[in-house]
């Protein structure tokens, strides 16, 4: 939604309901969609007082609620009604939160009736087809296979193996969504799987990287980019939202460390223990067609249009390499931390430019561009090492993920200086 004042009249004149009826289907998809509470809540007042509203929106990971005001009243008026909605926390997709956007753009624009408007944010709710489904288990295997070479630089097994097991995990997180009580384990469940399998064919098949190999097939649900996105939001003065967010990426963690020592011991009490000789390494050429398949699995699991896929390779491979020419160039400070400060300082502001340029939200671009940047298996390291009593290294290594997370925030706060955001999306 854009910030900038348009020439055609809102239709302020419908219904009050049906003004309501629309912001409220709008909240819920944005939300469903994976906007954070500052930009959902931005984009809702934004949209509101297109609509002749005043809009008093706060958003968390599992809730919103909402008290609507006629303007028509003037600045006396008292809010007519209040509405709260328990929602599920959201999950990426790109196509779908781009339809959202576009939508909303036509209604203020008056180009599409309220009620139209409506209809068409109800539809975006339906379910995902059956190929949609095999891409993002496709996707969870691309994912963990270029992390193995990208980032751990695995043996060609190691990455073989956690391809496999990324699209076991792909499997068993499509199946938990329909599955309410399965959702709430589908994290150590996922880790179990992952860790037990490793192992097993380590011990059975070929000797593996144990430790990179479950790293690399649990990428996808470790919670960096919750993390990251919990730190943005309390550094922007949303504080419950953040808490709430942070709490929960901290069970994630717990939950997944849990499944993996859990399954390691298992393994260890039957006798089954990995060999632990490693295979040659990945030669140093792979990290760059590891890099682009990387680019398009995240298009993949982010669900972004056709027409979008383009961009986002292209932020996904520019924040890789603006993170690791920073990290060689940082010169006497630390080479993580600011070169993980530079990849957000610059996907901040090619996010921002590119929803100046197309008039489509900047997520497209900052969304997959960061999570190579999102330090969340730092945090799946630490929370492992303290578990496993190692409490020196353990919080090493935790002041290692702070680090890196405030790194990463104050990037792209830094970007959204270089270039202001003039979509709230």
């Amino acid at each position: 939604m854009s910030a900038s004042p348009v020439s055609v009249h809102p239709p302020v004149t419908a219904a009050l309901n049906t003004r309501i009826a629309f912001l409220l289907e709008l909240a819920r998809r944005l939300h469903q969609y994976g906007t954070s509470a500052p930009r959902l809540e931005m984009a809702i007042d934004l949209c509101a007082r297109r609509l002749g509203l005043q809009a008093d929106v706060w958003s968390s990971p599992t809730a919103i609620i909402v008290s609507f005001a006629d303007l028509a009243q003037g600045n006396e008026g008292v809010a007519q009604t209040t509405q709260v909605m328990r929602l599920a926390p959201g999950d990426v997709n790109l196509a779908r939160l781009c339809e959202a956007d576009a939508i909303a753009d036509r209604v203020i624009a008056g180009e599409l009736d309220l009620r139209q408007g409506w209809r068409l944010l109800r539809a975006l709710g339906a379910p995902e087809s059956r190929k949609a489904m095999v891409n993002t288990v496709v996707s969870y295997g691309l994912s963990a296979a270029s992390i193995a070479a990208l980032f751990l630089h695995s043996s060609w097994a190691d990455l073989v193996v956690a391809a496999v097991i990324g699209m076991l995990i792909g499997v068993i997180t499509l199946r938990a969504a329909s599955r309410p009580r399965l959702a709430a384990a589908s994290d150590a469940i996922s880790a179990i799987v992952a860790t037990a399998v490793a192992i097993l064919v380590s011990a059975f098949v070929v000797p593996l990287s144990i430790k990179s190999v479950v790293l690399a097939a649990l990428i996808i649900l470790v919670p960096g980019m919750s993390l990251t996105t919990a730190v943005r939001e309390v550094s922007s003065g949303h504080l419950v939202s953040g808490m709430a967010r942070m709490g929960g990426a901290t069970a994630t963690l717990l939950k997944l460390v849990f499944g993996t020592v859990a399954a390691s011991e298992v393994c260890d009490a039957l006798g089954i223990h990995a060999r632990d000789f490693a295979l040659p390494p990945l030669p140093e050429w792979a990290d760059w067609p590891a890099l682009l398949v990387a680019a398009v699995a995240f298009a993949m699991l982010f669900r972004a249009a056709w027409r979008d896929w383009p961009a986002v390779i292209v932020a996904v491979i520019a924040g890789y390499l603006a993170t690791r020419w920073g990290g060689e160039f940082s010169g006497r400070l630390p080479s993580a931390p600011f070169g993980v400060f530079v990849g957000g300082l610059l996907v901040s502001a090619l996010s921002n430019l590119y929803a100046r340029q197309w008039r489509r939200p900047g997520a497209v671009i900052r969304e997959p561009g960061i999570l190579l940047l999102v330090p969340g298996s730092v945090g799946f390291r630490s929370v492992s090492f303290l578990l496993e009593r190692d409490t020196s290294l353990g919080m090493d290594t935790a002041l290692l993920l702070v680090t890196l997370l405030v790194s990463l925030v104050a990037g792209l706060l830094f970007g959204e200086l270089l270039v202001s955001p003039r979509r709230s999306l």
